[in-house]
């Protein structure tokens, strides 16, 4: 009997939890984006291209803009949540923290919405330099695993 009443709690305890996930939105799937080239913007000289980026039809688009830098292309990806920036160089493609010069979000909020074992893993994607075509996939793809759990909905 007592068996039976812990195997009925922990079923009761599954059900709650899975229409929690399902309530909250996690299980949201981000295999569909859009991304956009923003035209006509007057970008200075640090900005080669800026880019609008959606997984959802809510648009809330998250922002990547591209800067050449000595050691190759780097793309910020930011909103008014989180920012981070991948970088293209020799060693490969992968993520990296926003330098304080181009940071707009404060530090508390970034680091309450990164996920920060996946900032070490994604910290090279591919061994070797991308184009903007297969940078903005990449980023599209592996950007939704960057973000906390609790933060996903900021993307859709």
């Amino acid at each position: 009997m007592k068996n039976l009443s812990i195997l009925s709690l922990i079923i009761i305890c599954l059900v709650g939890i899975t229409s929690t996930v399902n309530a909250t939105g996690l299980n949201s799937d981000f295999k569909d984006y859009e991304i956009e080239k923003m035209e006509n913007l007057y970008l200075g000289k640090k900005v080669d291209n800026v880019w609008t980026l959606s997984y959802g039809t809510d648009e809330k688009p998250v922002t990547v803009v591209k800067r050449t830098t000595l050691d190759g292309p780097q793309y910020f990806v930011f909103s008014k949540h989180f920012e981070v920036s991948y970088s293209s160089t020799a060693s490969g493609f992968g993520v990296t923290k926003v330098s304080k010069s181009w940071s707009n979000v404060p530090k508390r909020i970034n680091t309450a919405v990164i996920n920060n074992e996946q900032m070490q893993r994604q910290r090279i994607i591919t061994p070797k330099q991308v184009n903007d075509e297969v940078a903005l996939g990449l980023i599209a793809n592996y950007l939704p695993e960057l973000i906390n759990d609790g933060y996903k909905h900021l993307l859709n």
